[in-house]
């Protein structure tokens, strides 16, 4: 029964519409292999008695020859979706107990669709941090470490996603990116991470950070089971504003499809002093890898790209603080009682809220106050808008960039956990899409000199997803990745 969960989500699911195996028990063989993960901290919650009462519907479905594109594949779901009578935490304890009335936009999809949910996947408390340690239920730990090694980080927000997907504890699993967040884990753990263009997927029902800035997408093990799951996961939704009202594609049919004609543009400022020679190679043959797929590449220039980082970390903690302002003790979640209410909602934001959530509302705060709201969030909103004109004309001339996903590979747990800019600093070459709405796509690509993997980023045109995925999986033939972790926490 374990070989179950090696296989991909496209074989699983062509393996239940064949009637070889039966949604219960890939349902079961996922649920025994995260009870043996618990080393990983992967999950938050586990739906056990849920997961097989859905996956029982499913099979009933399927030997009826009925079904959705998803009926009877097991999914994580980052906890930052909220999900009808089940707990939702955004790994804070200021939500501790909450379980809310209603389904995100998302997980309802992909329940529509046939799948199945078999819990919770831990986060970055509220989706801030590059590593999966701020969340209140403790670190992630990345299934990938050198051999006798110390735990690895593995990324963030969406850190319980991709070590999910990585260790095989679910067949794919949500994310939301914000600034990298699914980008980045994909890069680290050598998992398949795309952000498609903000308001291709409804936010509706996901727990915000930066309203602007979040859009969900998948996290999965290649680019078709990545394909796959953006279908079921897109759509317009009316109960999200920023929800965009256009067809969406069947991404699947996207891959394998000739990049003749194809001009990817290589910009310059992605070039970083200090950046490991290792991924400026992996960079290199990611060029020629498109060059044999038919494709011209050329030099670019995001001259901006370099504000990108600081204007991020003024305007996604600034909506942080408008939106966490809710988070009060009043009305669900945590409440530390006090006669007085203003103390009250003192002691429960103290208690309740970790040191980078406080860290980020607090910079939220200041930047908005009175006297510094022209001089820093003003400001930093026109250099935003100023970025994302440069990508609309660098991309009449490119259907395509390439770049590195990351500066690094993972990193020890607890490296980087003091010191607020290095942190920041893995999302340097994910941020730029965020702040122009760009789609995005992290590829597994190579290793690095102790074995840990390194990814390619691809960034396209705006509701563009079809090229992007036609490219990736250009990359993905081309680097042949097979390499997985040793299964150490087992």
């Amino acid at each position: 029964m374990s070989d179950i969960t090696d296989l991909s989500l496209a074989g699983l699911r062509d393996a239940l519409k064949e009637k070889s195996v039966s949604s219960v028990e890939a349902t079961d063989a996922y649920l025994s292999a995260i009870d043996g993960a618990s080393e990983l901290n992967a999950y938050i919650t586990v739906t056990a008695d849920k997961a097989r009462e859905m996956a029982a519907a499913s099979d009933a479905k399927l030997a009826r020859g009925e079904g959705g594109a998803l009926e009877g594949v097991p999914l994580g779901i980052k906890d930052l979706f909220c999900t009808e009578g089940t707990l939702t935490t955004a790994a804070s304890h200021i939500l501790d107990g909450f379980k809310p009335r209603y389904e995100s936009t998302v997980s309802a999809n992909l329940w529509a669709d046939g799948a199945v949910m078999l819990g919770k996947l831990n986060l970055d408390e509220f989706a801030m941090g590059s590593s999966n340690e701020t969340s209140y239920y403790g670190p992630v730990a990345n299934p990938w470490r050198v051999s006798g090694g110390e735990k690895l980080t593995p990324g963030g927000s969406s850190g319980g996603s991709s070590a999910a997907v990585a260790a095989r504890l679910c067949a794919a699993a949500t994310g939301t990116d914000t600034g990298g967040s699914i980008r980045q884990p994909g890069a680290l753990t050598a998992t398949v991470g795309m952000k498609p263009t903000y308001g291709r997927c409804s936010r509706w029902g996901i727990v915000a950070f930066a309203s602007s800035l979040d859009q969900a997408g998948p996290i999965a093990r290649d680019v078709r089971d990545a394909a796959i799951m953006l279908k079921s996961m897109a759509g317009h939704d009316p109960k999200d504003s920023t929800s965009i009202d256009r067809p969406v594609p069947d991404y699947e049919a996207a891959l394998g499809k000739s990049l003749k004609g194809m001009k990817i543009g290589v910009p310059k400022e992605y070039r970083m002093d200090g950046m490991p020679a290792e991924i400026e190679t992996l960079w290199s043959e990611g060029v020629q890898w498109m060059k044999d797929a038919g494709a011209k590449v050329v030099d670019v220039s995001l001259p901006l790209t370099k504000y990108a980082l600081p204007v991020y970390y003024i305007v996604a903690p600034a909506e942080a603080s408008s939106n966490l302002a809710r988070y009060d003790g009043v009305k669900y979640g945590l409440r530390v009682a006090d006669k007085d209410i203003t103390r009250q909602y003192e002691l429960t934001r103290a208690e309740g809220f970790g040191d980078e959530v406080k860290r980020r509302v607090l910079i939220g705060t200041y930047v908005l106050s009175a006297g510094y709201y022209d001089a820093y969030y003003l400001r930093a909103q026109k250099i935003r808008k100023l970025i994302a004109n440069e990508f609309e004309e660098v991309f009449k001339s490119v259907d395509l960039l390439l770049t590195p996903t990351t500066p690094n590979a993972a990193f020890p747990i607890g490296r980087k956990l003091e010191d607020p800019v290095q942190m920041y600093l893995n999302d340097v070459f994910t941020v730029p899409a965020n702040l122009a709405g760009l789609p995005g796509v992290s590829v597994p690509a190579g290793l690095d000199k102790d074995g840990l993997p390194l990814g390619l980023q691809l960034v396209g045109r705006p509701f563009d997803e079809e090229t992007l995925f036609t490219a990736a999986s250009a990359i993905e033939k081309a680097a042949a990745f097979t390499a997985r972790p040793e299964k150490w926490w087992a």
